[in-house]
């Protein structure tokens, strides 16, 4: 269906294949560190990804998830006035430059919005390699236009999600940490030299470009027309093209390098908001909050930080957004993300 999907043409319980598998390259791994500038050590060194044990240099996770993510687009939110969350993700298998990703998934839930222009469409979407091994599995919820607005709305379901993925549920890497390299990680603070509690301000702000999410979001071949099409969004509330959601992610994930080196790489996506627009020429300020750890007994090398990653635009950079006394967020809040991430233990 190229012209996508409308909220009255999804079915409750449907299994969607989506088109097109997409080969990636070490050309899509520079053009991503071109567009975020990340440094994390896995992700950029293949000596010392070796040197862990894995086979070649892994792909950014976020890059494998906007991939994924991507694939699923045309068929659930080609039509999308927001993509509204994200729940249960999980990464498992690593994927290198050479593998073919494709994606599925099983829609969840469906409920029309009270005034019968647009719905909630919840799926589950699963990225799998060329071997069937699943490199990531996540549920996410979006907000979709109907196109025949006399069709009668379906029977409401949505059902209940887990706040966070379990410590238990986590997939461990198949990698040894214990010989990690801090001196050309670039900092020397590991998974036990951190407290819940523990609040990380991830220094200057990042302007965003209109030529870089464009790109960005040709990368992942996303066809949301909220990104494309200038003259359609002019007639809109907003007026112009918005950034998509998973843009301002990899930023995130780039500037949290400065206060979290040492991370390996993503292991849970427990939930995700945008919880504003953001637009070309938006300057963003990023934080990180460690709101939980996990050790294994079986696995000495490593842990896992629970973090929750805020994203402003426009604001004091100094001054960490919060929610304000009657529970909302900042208004100059537009990402809240909460992910499992792992990272090395300190020896002995």
């Amino acid at each position: 269906m190229s012209e996508g999907r409308f909220f009255e043409d999804f079915a409750l319980g449907e299994e969607i294949v989506h088109a097109t598998p997409r080969s990636l390259t070490d050309g899509d791994a520079a053009l991503y560190q071109a567009l975020y500038g990340g440094r994390h050590l896995l992700t950029s060194s293949r000596p010392h990804a070796a040197a862990c044990g894995y086979h070649d240099r892994p792909l950014d996770d976020w890059l494998v998830f906007h991939i994924i993510f991507g694939k699923s687009v045309p068929d659930i939110s080609r039509h999308a006035i927001a993509n509204l969350g994200y729940a249960e993700g999980r990464f498992h298998h690593p994927a290198y430059a050479g593998d073919t990703l494709s994606a599925r998934s099983q829609v969840i839930g469906l409920r029309e919005n009270s005034n019968g222009k647009s719905g909630i469409v919840m799926v589950r979407t699963t990225g799998l390699n060329q071997h069937d091994e699943i490199v990531l599995d996540y549920v996410r919820w979006v907000m979709v236009r109907k196109n025949d607005l006399d069709r009668a709305a379906p029977t409401p379901v949505m059902p209940q999600l887990a706040d966070n993925v379990a410590e238990h549920d986590l997939l461990l890497p198949e990698a040894d940490f214990s010989d990690w390299d801090c001196q050309a990680s670039g900092g020397d603070r590991l998974f036990d030299d951190y407290a819940i509690g523990d609040s990380l301000h991830h220094g200057g702000g990042t302007t965003l470009e209109e030529a870089e999410h464009m790109m960005a979001t040709r990368l992942y071949q996303n066809t949301a027309q909220v990104h494309f099409d200038a003259h359609a969004q002019s007639q809109t509330n907003f007026g112009k093209r918005l950034i998509y959601g998973g843009h301002i992610i990899s930023h995130a994930r780039a500037m949290s390098f400065n206060g979290l080196p040492n991370v390996i790489g993503v292991a849970a996506l427990n939930g995700g908001t945008h919880a504003a627009p953001a637009f070309a020429g938006d300057t963003i300020y990023g934080w990180s909050e460690v709101i939980d750890k996990a050790s294994f007994n079986a696995r000495p090398d490593i842990g896992a930080l629970r973090l929750r990653h805020w994203v402003s635009k426009n604001t004091d950079s100094s001054v960490q957004p919060s929610y304000l006394a009657d529970g909302k967020r900042d208004p100059s809040v537009i990402l809240e993300l909460d992910c499992w991430v792992w990272m090395p233990r300190r020896a002995g």
